[in-house]
C-alpha cells in the first residue's frame, strides 16, 4: 500500500507539471490555432531565471516574480515578431516557427546562463512527510497546490471576466469575434503572455524537485503536448486530466515495469491517441460538410 501511494503521489506531482504545460498549449491553441512547441522553454526560463536571480541575492519570492515577468515578456515578443507576421500561414509553417523559436531560446539560455544543472531550495524544507507509509516531499504539495490555484484562476478568468469571455469568443470563431469589436490580435498576445506565465510557474514549482538546465524544455514540451492530445487539444479540463493521467502512467510504469522506458510512455500515448482517438478524451468530434 505504501509503495502504491508513493507512486501515486509521485505521478500526480509530475502530472501536475505536465498539466500546466498542456494548459499553456491549450490557451494558445484556442486563441490562435497555433501549436506552440516553444512552451517548454517557458518552463525552463521560469526555473533558470529564478535560480540565477535568487543566486544574485534577490529573495526567492521576488526572484520568482521576476522570472514570470521575463517569461511573459518573451512570450509577447514571440507573438509580436514571429507569430503575428506569419498570420494566415499554414499550420505547418506556424509549427516550424515555434520549433525554431524553441531552438533559439534554448541556445540563448545556454549562452546567458550555462549548461549545468541547477536546483532551487525547497519552499518549506526537505524533510519528507509521512502519508500512510509513503515518504512525500513537501515540495510535492506546493506543486499540486500551485497547479490547483492556476487552474482555478484560469477558470475564473475565462468564465467570469469580460476579457476571458473575449478569449472564449476568439477561440469559438475569430472572424465573428472581430466583427463584434474584439481585438483578436490583443487577445492572441494575451494568450501567449498567459501561457508563458503558466509555463514559468510550472518551472518555479518543479525545479526544487527535478533540477533545471538550459535544455529541459524540449522533453517537457513533448510531454505537455502528449497530455494536451490525450485530454483533447483545446480543452482546458482535458489538458489537466491528460497531464495527470500521463504523470500517473509514467510513475506506475517506471515503478512496476521499468524506469528505463519512463520517457517513452509520452510518445506511446501520442501514437495511441493519434490512431485510436484523434479528438482525445474530452475533444469534440468535428463534422465538416462539403
Amino acid at each position: 500500500m505504501a509503495e502504491f501511494l508513493q507512486f501515486l503521489i509521485s505521478g500526480l506531482t509530475v502530472g501536475a507539471v505536465y498539466a500546466l504545460v498542456a494548459l499553456g498549449f491549450t490557451l494558445i491553441y484556442n486563441a490562435s490555432g497555433v501549436v506552440n512547441f516553444a512552451q517548454g522553454e517557458f518552463v525552463m526560463l521560469g526555473g533558470m531565471v529564478t535560480v540565477f536571480v535568487s543566486a544574485a541575492g534577490v529573495p526567492l519570492p521576488l526572484a520568482a516574480v521576476i522570472a514570470i515577468g521575463v517569461a511573459v515578456a518573451i512570450g509577447l515578443l514571440l507573438h509580436r515578431f514571429a507569430i503575428e507576421p506569419a498570420r494566415g500561414a499554414s499550420a505547418v509553417t506556424l509549427i516550424i516557427i515555434t520549433i525554431g523559436a524553441s531552438i533559439l531560446l534554448r541556445g540563448l539560455a545556454a549562452i546567458v546562463f550555462d549548461k549545468q544543472f541547477h536546483k532551487l531550495p525547497a519552499f518549506t524544507g526537505d524533510t519528507p512527510v509521512d502519508v500512510l507509509g509513503a515518504a512525500v516531499q513537501p515540495q510535492s504539495f506546493w506543486v499540486l497546490g500551485g497547479t490547483a490555484v492556476v487552474v482555478l484562476a484560469l477558470y475564473v478568468f475565462l468564465e467570469h471576466t469580460i476579457t476571458g469571455k473575449a478569449v472564449l469568443a476568439t477561440a469559438a470563431n475569430r472572424l465573428a469575434a472581430r466583427l463584434v469589436g474584439i481585438n483578436t490580435t490583443t487577445i492572441m498576445a494575451l494568450a501567449f503572455g498567459g501561457s508563458a506565465a503558466i509555463g514559468a510557474i510550472a518551472g518555479i514549482l518543479v525545479t526544487p524537485i527535478t533540477l533545471t538546465s538550459y535544455d529541459v524544455g524540449t522533453l517537457l514540451a513533448l510531454k505537455g503536448f502528449a497530455a494536451a492530445m490525450l485530454g483533447g487539444m483545446g480543452n482546458p479540463l482535458g489538458a489537466v486530466v491528460g497531464g495527470l493521467l500521463l504523470g500517473l502512467l509514467e510513475a506506475f510504469g517506471a515503478g512496476y515495469i521499468s524506469s528505463t522506458y519512463k520517457d517513452a510512455f509520452a510518445f506511446v500515448v501520442i501514437l495511441i491517441v493519434l490512431f485510436a482517438a484523434p479528438q482525445g478524451l474530452f475533444g469534440r468530434r468535428v463534422v465538416e460538410r462539403v
